[in-house]
């Protein structure tokens, strides 16, 4: 661990201390260019994620240090969790989970009790501090420059570390680029609509999904439209049925969810079309494949964030609004505008917003569907970013494309090739063919077609 001022302005004022985990490499004879982990959120724990990411990239550690920060507020680094961030708040009742109101007070609740702790001044958890909370880890394990890979928000923390310390960076890997001038609760209304669109495209194309869903174009609108309405739903740790209000917002996340992997949207339309019919426990199951409470996120880290960089005074402007028609025009919204407007929000730096060119080679990944960071962010940031750079969109992939075994080994070959022009140019085709997974049909509907 580090120990690192709250308040940079204040280096001998309250400090917090910043942890971090190393898998070593496998080598004796190891590169001395480790590999940072930029964890997604922004609340998740880079710590927790150390397990399964060096099994995921064992190449990678072949020569090479693996590094995991936990960014303050988050894991082990002054954490700003709410109660609701416990692994045990998956039993709260559903009802606690989709009532916009409820969720409000929670999080004025939870701000109140963080802002009680000594570390809970919350205007000091920006990315930018972050990032040299980063580089003090990298200074103290005696790395002079690192390859550094980030997915989602952990694009924005590169992005940001990179711009204040480019000297310190030999490669970057952005899977699923988060801009900094995104405005995250804005650009996703208009991203899961486009993802929402795609599907609807897909499946009107598709002979057998267009003959078994034809009403798909009109039915989301169509339940959104039968709402605010009482349903029995069974809860996904305890199996009991509970009576939930649903609302416009609970239906666009249940939506929302299994967009972010093209496996999991397959099985949209079959679900909404027996919501449609009174039965809404598979789309509410398809609503749970991104976990529930818990799990090491951060909430209070969460808004921290999203508060002074997404929608503080010095933000960008929000990008136009979807029309009104839009099944996801709004979505998402409401809930951070009221959580923020009492949330102490952090200095942002107009630089922040800024992308300057890539100091050193940086593969972009975009994955075609992806419902949160598809690949018109990626494509902005690379143009940004100049001949350093490099764009690539995998076909019909969703939200984290370094999900696909053969990107991985990609990724290894582009940080362990020496040369820089030749490490941009290393294939990173090898998913080009990847099909987009048919839409589901449940066992019932083989069967009414007479098929085995």
């Amino acid at each position: 661990m580090v120990q690192r001022p709250l308040d940079p302005a204040r280096p001998q004022g309250p400090q917090i201390d910043v942890h971090y985990a190393v898998v070593p490499a496998l080598s004796r004879n190891k590169a001395p260019d480790a590999v940072f982990f930029f964890a997604g959120g922004p609340g998740q724990s880079a710590i927790r994620l150390a397990a399964p990411l060096a099994a995921a990239h064992a190449r990678l550690r072949q020569r090479r240090d693996l590094v995991f920060v936990d960014q303050r507020g988050t894991g082990r680094s002054a954490p700003l969790a709410c109660a609701d961030d416990d692994d045990r708040a998956a039993l709260q009742p559903l009802a606690d989970r989709s009532d916009e109101a409820r969720r409000l007070q929670a999080l004025q609740r939870c701000r109140q009790a963080l802002q009680a702790l000594p570390h809970g001044d919350l205007r000091f958890y920006t990315t930018e501090i972050a990032m040299a909370d980063v580089d003090a880890v990298r200074q103290a394990l005696g790395i002079a420059r690192i390859n550094a890979i980030g997915a989602s928000y952990g694009t924005r923390a590169v992005l940001s570390y990179q711009r204040q310390f480019p000297q310190a960076v030999r490669r970057a890997v952005l899977d699923g680029v988060a801009p900094p001038d995104m405005r995250l609760p804005d650009a996703g209304a208009a991203d899961n609509q486009a993802a929402w669109d795609s599907l609807v495209q897909a499946c009107a194309s598709d002979a057998a999904c267009a003959r078994r869903h034809p009403a798909l174009p009109q039915r989301l609108p169509a339940l959104l439209a039968t709402l605010p309405q009482a349903v029995r739903l069974p809860h996904p740790v305890s199996g009991q049925a509970e009576t939930v209000t649903l609302t416009r917002e609970t239906l666009l996340a249940m939506v929302r969810a299994p967009l972010y992997n093209p496996a999991f949207a397959a099985a949209l339309p079959a679900a909404l079309d027996a919501a449609a019919a009174g039965q809404w426990a598979p789309l509410a199951a398809l609503g749970q494949v991104l976990g529930g409470p818990g799990g090491g996120f951060a909430t209070g880290q969460h808004f921290s964030v999203v508060c002074s960089e997404d929608l503080g005074p010095g933000a960008p402007p929000a990008p136009p609004a979807l029309p009104a028609s839009a099944p996801f025009a709004g979505g998402g919204t409401a809930l951070y505008q009221a959580a923020c407007a009492g949330w102490p929000r952090g200095a942002v730096s107009p630089a922040f917003y800024t992308l300057p060119p890539a100091p050193a080679p940086t593969w972009l990944l975009s994955g075609s569907l992806d419902p949160v960071t598809p690949p018109r962010h990626g494509q902005r940031v690379a143009q940004a970013l100049g001949p350093l750079a490099r764009h690539v969109v995998v076909p019909n992939t969703g939200h984290g494309t370094l999900a696909l075994p053969c990107l991985r080994d990609a990724v290894a070959r582009f940080i362990s090739t020496a040369d820089d022009a030749e490490a941009l140019a290393q294939p990173a085709d090898c998913a080009a063919k990847l099909p987009r997974p048919p839409a589901f049909q449940p066992p019932s509907g083989r069967a009414a077609e007479g098929r085995p």
